[in-house]
């Protein structure tokens, strides 16, 4: 196997600690520790162990955590008053509705009422929009995980042929955005693309975010190319395996992530320092 692996785990964790370190030192300091308030609809028994894991892991870094359960059937009223109700809460600094919603719930307007401020998955069409304008406050967790991901290999972004594969708003449009704050040339590929395989093959930095196992396939990868794979997907067999055919692509990646302990701690650790930066804009806001 030729490519290096980027170990999301290590990074993550290096970023928890900081996240830590700095909350440790506003305790000290007499400040409060900031405030995280989770929304889960329903009752799904995977998003329920995800979103746990996100409290613990904010828990051990010393943010004060606090989750609501509303059943699968709120109504979307009752929802954006919960919403509402944490958005006038001053311990509350970030506000995380985990996604997807229901479908009687109407995703855009539950991440419109949140307050941009308190936006920590960072989708809020103001946050998106700083973003676009090249002034960003709180960004996407998963495509910004990514860019900590590339700066720790020390990927050189001015002038690369960047290729993005997926056009979601939840990593596919955030991540071009972010391509492109760095200086890389950027390139989005969607389900209209005519010849998938030859933009592929021009990426010099290459992130695959669908959700469809073995998408992309090896020998399409370019030599030295250095390789992101956000999927996370489980087979009948119960393995997780991502977009990229892993095996074939690390014979001629550089770099590469694996599936799983690549992109998906670092999602995690960005909640938390997105949760740590709101505090600090919110008291710099108010000084």
């Amino acid at each position: 196997m030729a490519a290096r692996l980027i170990d999301g785990k290590q990074i993550a964790q290096d970023y928890r600690h900081a996240v830590r370190d700095a909350i440790a030192q506003r305790l000290d300091e007499g400040k409060r520790a900031p405030g995280l308030a989770v929304v889960l609809v329903g009752s799904d028994p995977a998003s329920q162990i995800y979103v746990g894991k996100k409290i613990e892991a904010c828990q051990q870094a010393g943010l004060v955590s606090q989750a609501v359960y509303p059943d699968a059937d709120i109504s979307q009223s009752d929802l954006l008053a919960i919403i509402d109700r944490f958005n006038a809460d001053d311990s509350v600094d970030g506000i995380l509705v985990q996604l997807p919603l229901p479908a009687h719930i109407d995703a855009s307007v539950v991440i419109e009422r949140v307050r941009p401020d308190k936006d920590v998955d960072g989708f809020h069409p103001y946050n998106i929009g700083r973003l676009a304008q090249r002034v960003p406050q709180l960004r996407a967790c998963t495509p910004l995980g990514i860019v900590r991901l590339l700066e720790a290999i020390e990927e050189p972004f001015h002038g690369r042929q960047a290729v993005v594969v997926g056009a979601s708003n939840i990593v596919g449009r955030p991540m071009a955005l972010e391509l492109l704050l760095k200086g890389a040339t950027t390139t989005v590929c969607h389900r209209f693309t005519r010849d998938l395989a030859y933009e592929v093959g021009q990426a010099e930095i290459l992130v695959v975010g669908v959700g469809k196992p073995g998408l992309i396939k090896g020998e399409w990868i370019r030599e030295d190319a250095t390789v992101i794979d956000v999927g996370m997907n489980r087979l009948a067999s119960g393995k997780l395996v991502g977009d990229i055919e892993f095996e074939a692509a690390a014979e001629r990646a550089a770099w590469i992530t694996p599936v799983p302990g690549g992109v998906g701690p670092m999602t995690v650790a960005m909640l938390m320092s997105n949760t740590l930066r709101a505090a600090e804009l919110r008291e710099a806001r108010t000084a």
